[in-house]
C-alpha cells in the first residue's frame, strides 16, 4: 500500500482537486424536467465537416426545443493533429449557420458558461484528478511499453490468431510489481496510464441507443490508455470526465463511436457516475458507382462546410437541407408552413431512428435552395448576393453595388407572387449569369447566336416582327394590353395567336405566338428561355428595348 501511494505521489506531485471538490464546483444543472444538455465536441484538426454541422444542428435543436442547454467543447488533446485556427473556424461556422451556442467558445477569445473551461487542454488538472482517483482505487496503472514492444505484441497476436489489443495476459504491465514501477519512474522512463478493465469480452452488454435502438455489444476488456506520455488524456477518458462535470444528458455523435460505447459505459461505472443517454448518428453518405460510402474529407469537396459558402448557398438552405436529412417529414412541414421559422420545426428521435442514413444529393440541395431563395424579397436577394460577391466575385459585387436600383428591379421580376415566385436561382454564384443580359457591358449577341437560336427565320421576317412591335410599344401598357399586341402581330404575320390552335392545325400557320415572342426574347436577352418577357422589357426601359430590337442583319439567319 505504501508503495502504491508512493507511485501515485511521484506521478501526481502537483496539488489536485478531489472529486468531491469537483462535484461541488460543477453541480447538477437546475433545468426543467425533460430538458436536454447536449454538445458538439470537435477536434481542431482541420476544416469543419458537413457531418459535424449536421450533428451540431441535431444536438442544438434537441437542447433548445426542450428548454435545455447546447454547448461547444473543443477537444484539443491530440496535439499532433491540431491545426492552428481550426477551433475558431468551428465557432465561426456555427455562428454563420445560426446554431446558437449557450456555453463554451461563442467567439474567438470569448468563452461563456459556469462549467468551463470548455477547451480540454485547459482542463488538465481535472483529468489528472480523476486518473489519480482511479489509481487510488486500483482501476488504473502505469505502463512503460515502448512503441517497439507494442508492435512486437501485435505481431505475436497476429501469429497466434487472436484479437489485437492490450488485454488479459497481453497486458504486460497490468500486474507488474511496485518495485519495477518505482525503478522506471526513478529513471524517468516514459509511461502512459492505462485503465484496468474489469470486463470479459465473451460477455455481452445490452444498450438502448436513442437512435439505433437496442444493441448487444461485447463487454470491453481492453486496458486502454487514459493518460498519454505527454500528460494529456485520451478522448475516451476526457469525454467521460467532461460529459459528467458539464452535466451532459445526451451525447449525439457519429456511429463510428458505437464500438467504443461499452468502454465508455465501463468508465462511467468505474467512477460511480450516471452515464448520459447516447445516440449514434449515421454518417452522411454519397453514391459512388452502385455503392454507398461515407462522405470523405479527402475525396469530396462538399465535405467541407466552407465549400457551401464559396459556392454561394444561403445558410438557411443548408440548414433546411440538413433538417430534411435528419427528419424526412421536414419537407411536408415546410410545404405546409412556407413562411415559418426553422425553429418552429420539432425534430424527433423517432424520425432519426428510422433513417437508414443520410444520403447526400446535390439535386435535392439545389431544389431546396431554390425554394429558400424564392421566399426572399428582391432586397434580401440583392443584399445577400452582394455580401457574398464582395468576398468571392469582385465583378458581380461591382455590378450590383453600382446599379442597386436597377438590380433590385431585375430581381423583383416574378418575385411578388409567393405561389409562383421564380425558382431559377440556387446559389449566389449563379446570379451573374442569370442577370448579365440586363447590362449592356455584359450583353452580346452575334450573327452566329441568331442563326442558332432563331433557325428558320429570315432577316426580313425578324425585321418585320420587330418593326411591328416597336411601332406600337408603350411602357405604359399593362401585361394584358402588351400581350394582345403580341397576339395581333402574330395574326398579321400568319402565326396562330395561341399555341392550342397551332397544334390543332399546324399546316395553317407559320408557327404560334410563342415563336413570335421567341424572336423578341432572343433579340433582347440572347436567350430562348427567360423569366416573364413583359417584365424584362419594363425593367430594361424603352431605350434599351428599342436599341436591342433594332439589331440589323444582312443576309439570312
Amino acid at each position: 500500500m505504501r508503495e502504491k501511494k508512493k507511485i501515485i505521489a511521484l506521478i501526481f506531485p502537483d496539488s489536485l482537486p478531489t472529486l468531491e471538490e469537483l462535484e461541488a464546483k460543477y453541480p447538477p444543472r437546475q433545468l426543467p424536467a425533460g430538458a436536454m444538455v447536449t454538445r458538439i465536441a470537435p477536434s481542431p484538426t482541420g476544416f469543419m465537416h458537413i457531418g459535424g454541422l449536421y450533428a451540431a444542428l441535431i444536438s442544438e435543436r434537441f437542447a433548445h426545443q426542450t428548454n435545455g442547454v447546447f454547448y461547444l467543447r473543443i477537444e484539443d488533446t491530440d496535439r499532433k493533429r491540431e491545426v492552428a485556427g481550426a477551433a475558431d473556424l468551428v465557432c465561426r461556422s456555427l455562428q454563420r449557420y445560426g446554431i446558437k451556442i449557450d456555453e463554451g467558445k461563442i467567439a474567438p477569445n470569448n468563452e461563456v458558461g459556469a462549467y468551463g473551461p470548455y477547451v480540454q487542454s485547459q482542463r488538465e488538472k481535472i483529468y489528472r484528478a480523476v486518473i489519480k482517483f482511479l489509481m487510488e482505487q486500483d482501476l488504473a496503472y502505469p505502463c512503460f511499453c515502448t512503441t517497439e514492444e507494442l508492435e512486437e505484441l501485435r505481431q505475436q497476436q497476429e501469429a497466434a490468431g487472436v484479437r489485437f489489443g492490450y488485454y488479459g495476459s497481453w497486458a504486460k504491465w497490468r500486474e507488474r510489481s511496485s518495485e519495477e514501477v518505482l525503478k522506471l519512474l526513478a529513471e524517468n522512463k516514459p509511461y502512459v496510464i492505462r485503465f484496468r478493465s474489469p470486463g470479459d469480452f465473451k460477455q455481452k452488454i445490452t444498450i438502448e441507443d436513442e437512435l439505433l435502438g437496442k444493441r448487444e455489444l461485447p463487454e470491453n476488456d481492453q486496458d486502454i490508455v487514459l493518460m498519454k506520455s505527454d500528460g494529456l488524456p485520451t478522448y475516451h477518458l476526457a469525454h467521460v470526465v467532461d460529459d459528467h462535470f458539464m452535466r451532459t444528458t445526451h451525447v449525439l455523435r457519429g456511429d463510428e463511436w458505437l464500438a467504443s460505447l461499452p468502454l465508455h459505459l465501463q468508465l462511467f461505472k468505474a467512477l460511480a457516475w450516471s452515464a448520459p443517454r447516447y445516440g449514434h448518428i449515421k454518417p452522411i453518405q454519397k453514391i459512388e458507382g452502385t455503392a454507398k460510402r461515407k462522405l470523405s474529407k479527402r475525396k469530396d469537396p462538399e465535405a467541407n462546410v466552407e465549400y457551401y459558402q464559396q459556392a454561394g448557398y444561403p445558410e438557411e438552405a443548408i440548414l433546411e437541407y440538413l433538417l430534411n436529412l435528419a427528419n424526412s417529414d421536414f419537407e411536408n412541414w415546410r410545404k405546409a408552413n412556407p413562411q415559418a421559422n426553422l425553429q418552429d420545426f420539432t425534430l424527433t428521435f423517432k424520425r432519426l431512428k428510422n433513417s437508414n442514413g443520410a444520403l447526400f444529393d446535390f439535386d435535392k440541395l439545389n431544389n431546396i435552395s431554390k425554394e429558400v431563395i424564392a421566399r426572399y424579397s428582391a432586397t434580401e436577394v440583392y443584399e445577400q448576393a452582394l455580401l457574398w460577391a464582395k468576398q468571392f466575385d469582385a465583378e458581380l459585387a461591382e455590378l450590383l453595388a453600382n446599379n442597386r436600383e436597377y438590380a433590385e428591379q431585375i430581381l423583383k421580376i416574378e418575385r411578388t407572387n409567393d405561389e409562383k415566385a421564380r425558382k431559377d436561382l440556387a446559389r449566389w454564384s449563379d446570379l451573374k449569369e442569370e442577370i448579365s443580359y440586363f447590362f449592356d457591358e455584359q450583353f452580346s449577341l452575334t450573327v452566329a447566336d441568331l442563326k442558332e437560336k432563331l433557325a428558320g427565320f429570315t432577316v426580313a421576317e425578324i425585321n418585320k416582327l420587330t418593326q411591328s412591335l416597336l411601332a406600337d410599344y408603350s411602357e405604359n401598357d399593362s401585361p394584358q394590353v402588351w400581350f394582345e399586341k403580341i397576339k395581333k402581330i402574330a395574326r398579321e404575320n400568319n402565326y396562330a395567336d395561341n399555341v392550342k390552335d397551332f397544334k390543332k392545325n399546324p399546316e395553317n400557320y407559320r408557327g404560334s405566338v410563342a415563336d413570335v415572342a421567341k424572336v423578341f426574347r432572343v433579340l433582347l436577352t440572347g436567350r430562348t428561355q427567360t423569366p416573364d418577357l413583359f417584365s424584362i422589357m419594363i425593367v430594361m426601359g424603352k431605350e434599351r428595348v428599342k436599341k436591342r430590337l433594332s439589331f440589323c442583319l444582312t443576309g439570312s439567319v
